[in-house]
């Protein structure tokens, strides 16, 4: 299915989801309250004989409308869940295992957001509304994608609802091809016919065009040259037919395609970096607020630690150094004192002893730590202050960590660059992964670009749990 296709049908699906939630919250707040009154007679005959507080009919429950603010969290926060657990991205006809499974995941933490959010708003739901939240939405939303399988099965059974394509391209491009679209198991797509445009004419075309009225043309031109594929395109275009035109004349490893256009001229992009999303939107909405909230309750803390440094010893509260931002650009990023004040200049009479592979200075016991300093170290406080980076927009919370602008200088790899190509942040799986006990930097860097690679909205929130019980024990800290 193509991108366009499958983002039509996505958007329509989260749209059905978060209704039908909303109307699972509404219906168990209506089953909980119909408890109240007992009219199925059935409360007490269950509170008497299980002795269960949840089926105590009488209590009495709040009135559904100092919930209705729910729904501001609720409508659009259930597509993001069940995308972050790829309840969008499953094929046409997806197994129904598959479907309840992540369903089940997505409609527990949904659940649990409720419940998160009940708790800092004025009123608590009852604990039935909540168990029958719970139920009810997973019902509906497998019902609603048991008929909608059950439709979609129909239709594919019916000839014009099944798509016919020409496969053009040598025989080997061809059969590849095949292999893909069985693969994908995506039923919507029928081959009725192939052609190698090296060894037939655009007339050859026209007839199996004709003689299968197909919709189009999939055109893999790797080994086809570009005149017989464009004399093709535009023998569909007067025929008003699509013509798709696969676009892998490049072998690329690790980069990902996208078509845009650039003042009105197509254009394909080859990416290895996340491309720009709502969920790249979301994060910086993340990374703004958060700081901002962060900020907002540590001043005092900041104001404590800064006159404590100060004291302890001579020089500045923060220590101000150029660090490479997204795509190495310099920014000046703030930390926490925590060594001596010439630290820079005694740098060099310690770099025999350096722990770390590559260009990255790491020292065990380092004597240019105060004792103070070794304290925000473990407690990884003397980083907070990058808080006012992220709320620049130079930093994020989840990222690659800063290297100093000399020491990236000095990498001897260029794929050790593509860890520049985000944001910094101030957690990573670097940190949550040991921190100083990864001695070798090229670990460092896989770490960082697995993060690149498998990024999601859902893997910095992972990141951002894991990295609290690794601040509060100071675990890998040196």
């Amino acid at each position: 299915m193509l991108r366009r296709n499958r983002q039509l049908r996505t958007q329509i699906h989260q749209l059905k989801d978060s209704v039908l939630f909303g109307l699972a919250l509404w219906l168990a707040h209506t089953v909980r309250g119909a408890w109240d009154l007992d009219l199925f007679g059935l409360g007490n005959f269950f509170y008497s004989r299980l002795g269960w507080e949840i089926f105590n009919p009488s209590h009495a429950i709040e009135p559904f409308v100092d919930f209705q603010w729910l729904y501001v969290i609720l409508i659009p926060g259930v597509p993001l869940i069940l995308e972050s657990q790829g309840f969008y991205s499953r094929p046409l006809l997806p197994r129904r295992r598959d479907t309840a499974w992540r369903l089940f995941k997505g409609t527990v933490l949904t659940t649990m957001a409720v419940i998160i959010a009940t708790f800092f708003g004025k009123e608590l739901l009852a604990r039935g509304v909540i168990l029958l939240f719970g139920v009810m939405g997973f019902l509906l939303v497998y019902l609603s994608e048991e008929l909608i399988r059950a439709g979609t099965r129909r239709q594919l059974t019916q000839a014009q609802y099944r798509r016919k394509f020409i496969l053009i391209g040598s025989p080997d491009d061809t059969q590849r091809l095949r292999e893909e679209l069985a693969e994908s198991r995506d039923e919507a797509i029928e081959v009725v016919g192939e052609l190698d445009l090296n060894e037939h004419s655009v007339n050859r075309l026209l007839k199996l065009l004709h003689d299968h009225s197909a919709s189009g043309v999939i055109i893999n031109a790797q080994h086809t040259q570009f005149g017989e594929v464009e004399k093709a395109v535009q023998a569909c275009e007067l025929e008003g037919l699509e013509a798709w035109l696969i676009a892998d004349f490049f072998k690329t490893n690790i980069s990902r395609t996208a078509f845009d256009e650039l003042n009105g001229r197509p254009m394909l992009v080859f990416h290895s970096a996340p491309d720009v999303s709502w969920q790249s939107a979301v994060k910086r909405c993340m990374d703004f607020f958060g700081a901002l909230f962060l900020l907002f309750f540590a001043w005092l803390p900041f104001i404590i630690t800064a006159v404590l440094i100060r004291r302890s010893s001579a020089g500045p509260a923060f220590f101000r150094q150029k660090r490479a931002g997204l795509h190495g650009e310099p920014f000046t990023m703030l930390k926490f004192r925590t060594m001596v004040s010439d630290a820079e200049q005694l740098k060099k009479e310690l770099e025999q002893y350096n722990e770390m592979t590559g260009p990255v200075f790491k020292v065990t016991n380092d004597p240019r730590v105060t004792p103070i300093g070794k304290f925000l170290r473990k407690t990884s406080f003397d980083e907070w202050p990058q808080l006012w980076n992220v709320l620049k927009g130079e930093m994020s919370l989840v990222g690659p960590r800063p290297l100093p602008v000399d020491e990236v200088e000095r990498f001897d790899d260029l794929a050790h660059r593509r860890r520049l190509s985000v944001k910094p942040g101030l957690t990573c799986l670097w940190q949550v992964s040991g921190r100083n006990n990864v001695s070798d930097f090229r670990d460092w860097v896989r770490l960082d670009l697995e993060y690149i690679d498998n990024w999601s909205l859902w893997l910095d929130l992972k990141i951002l749990a894991r990295t609290i019980p690794v601040v509060l024990t100071g675990a890998g800290a040196k």
